[in-house]
This record gives C-alpha cells, structure tokens and sequence, in this order.
C-alpha cells in the first residue's frame, strides 16, 4: 500500500513538472526598475526577473521563439537573451534612443525606431551588423512589418506620419498623414490593411495598405471620461478575426472593436495608464501593462471582462508572451 501511495504521488510529481514547463511565459518590461518581470500565463503568478539595461521598454521574441529582444533606451542598445540558456548573449547595434521594434518575418532582420535621432535603424541579427538607416519624421516611435514581408512601417509623433519603408530596398518610398502623436501601428494578416492608433488624436486610423491612404477613423468615447484622457496606444488583433483591441491610456480602459464594422463594442476597466498588450496561447486571455498603477491586467476574452490583476515592476510598458 506504501509503494502504491509513493507511486502515485510520483505521478503526480511529474504531471505537475510537465504542466509546469507546458506553460506559457509572458516577459513584461519595466521602464523604472530595469528589469523584466517572467508571468506564468496558467497560474497567472510571477515566477522570476532579469535584470536588463536602463529604461526597458520595446520587448519581442524571435519568430523561433528562442531569444529574446528588449530595447535598453537610455543604453542605445538592444539586448539579446537567450531563453533557454537564460542568460544575454550579446547586443544589437541600435541607434540612440530605441523605442519600439519590429522583425521581418524572415526572423533576420530588426527595424528598430530611434526616437532621438529621427531614424529608422535595420540590423542585421545573425551578423549584428547594421545594414541601413532611414530618415523619417521627428520622434520616430511605432514600428511595424507586414506579414508578406513586403514593408516596414513607421510612426512619427510629431510629424504626425505613418511611413513606408520598402523592406527589399530600405527606402522610405511614401508617407500617410494620420492624427497627432501616432504611437503604434498594427497590420491585418493579410497584410492589406494597417491599424495606427493616434495618442493625441484620440483616433485609430485604418490605412489601405495599397493606397496608402486613410480609409476609416475610429472614435472613442467613454462615460464619466473627458475625452483628453481617451489615448490610444498599443493595439492588438485577435486570431479569429473578430475583434480588434485598443489600449486607452490614461483613460485606464481597453476598447473592444468590431473589425468589420469598426465600432466600439465594449470598454473593459483595466489598470491605471494601460500601455500595451499580448495575448495568451489561442487567444484565451489578453495581457495588459499598466504603466502607474504597476501591475498587468488579465481579461479574459471570452467574457470580455477583467478578471486578475499581477503585480510587476515599476512602470510596467511593453509585454510579449512565449508559447
């Protein structure tokens, strides 16, 4: 009876371990405590930190999802992490002041926004080199790339663009005006539409990725808010198609939108200055920053409500999560 007791709590032991390391990561940056803050996206539960370089803020995974990026923005640099032997294995060639980055879906090479510099920085990450530099418009901050691996695009605060860089050339071959202070920049999977989200403005734009041109804008309003306070920033596409997700700022709201009629169907009360977003494998939660209050917010998107809130470092800004 002993043994069958040892045995079966053995069974246990090991189910736990495997479920354990079964379990996906979310890695949030803290702009204040320079750090990176490892969640457990099933027990939602923080399980570990890595001291990384000042301000953190712009944090990816390589498509293999074996490394991890994290721009260090008051170190001009971006670092390298490996995950699985947990530990920084090198530094990538940013730029001065790096904000916000995208990879080319050929996982080779980096576009990386210099805010300070009014530049787009490519690198190279097997070489570590960098293979180009692009002047756009003043305070570059948003980046992103198409699926089709076709462009690059990037936001200017205050010249209040959306630029076009040609990812075969590394030319800005076109720009779209958009509302004040864009500040991210989304595409569809398809790669024929793009969501930029304008903080001052208080407006998403949907761009025609042919065109060029803005083709709808997306309102926000909010109950008991001055309409200052509505800030769009991090913007998030669900899988299915469905709905698009919009991070509010200080408005300390998430907008549910409709993808297909690009009306708001919900707002959902998340924590203070919600920053950016990540969702959990398959769509099941959604992850948000929240900048002053300190903590990430799970909402649970098959309820459309938040359902938990994690305590992290001190402003809390970008989030990526490894399956």
């Amino acid at each position: 009876m002993l043994f069958r007791h040892w045995v079966i709590a053995l069974f246990w032991l090991a189910a736990g371990t495997v479920s354990s390391a079964q379990a996906a990561t979310a890695y949030v940056s803290n702009e204040k405590d320079n750090t990176v803050t490892l969640i457990d996206t099933e027990r939602m539960e923080v399980t570990g930190t890595i001291e990384v370089g000042q301000r953190p803020r712009g944090i990816i995974l390589s498509h293999d999802m074996k490394t991890l990026y994290i721009c260090a923005s008051d170190d001009d640099t971006v670092q390298i992490y490996d995950i699985e032997q947990q530990k920084f294995v090198g530094e990538l060639p940013s730029g001065a002041d790096p904000e916000q980055f995208a990879l080319h879906p050929d996982n080779r090479y980096l576009y990386i926004s210099n805010e300070d510099d009014n530049l787009v920085t490519v690198v190279d990450v097997e070489k570590r080199d960098v293979v180009a530099q692009i002047d756009v418009g003043v305070e570059p901050e948003g980046m992103a790339v198409s699926p089709d691996g076709r462009w690059a695009v990037n936001t200017s605060e205050t010249t209040n663009m959306v630029h076009w860089i040609d990812a075969k050339t590394f030319e800005l071959v076109d720009n779209t005006l958009v509302d004040q202070r864009p500040r991210h920049v989304e595409f569809e999977p398809d790669s024929k539409t793009l969501w930029a989200s304008s903080e001052i403005g208080g407006t998403v734009s949907i761009i025609d990725t042919d065109s060029k041109l803005v083709r709808h804008k997306i309102n926000f309003s909010i109950k008991g808010i001055h309409p200052d306070r509505v800030q769009p920033v991090g913007i998030k596409l669900g899988a299915d198609g469905r709905y698009a997700y919009v991070a509010l700022g200080p408005a300390n709201h998430v907008a549910v939108v409709d993808r297909k009629s690009y009306e708001v169907v919900k707002y959902i009360l998340v924590g203070r200055r919600v920053w950016h977003m990540a969702f959990t494998p398959g769509d099941r939660y959604l992850m948000t920053t929240n900048g002053v209050s300190g903590d990430v917010t799970v909402i649970d998107l098959a309820e459309l409500k938040a359902i938990k809130s994690i305590k992290v470092g001190r402003y809390p800004w970008g989030i990526t999560v490894r399956p």
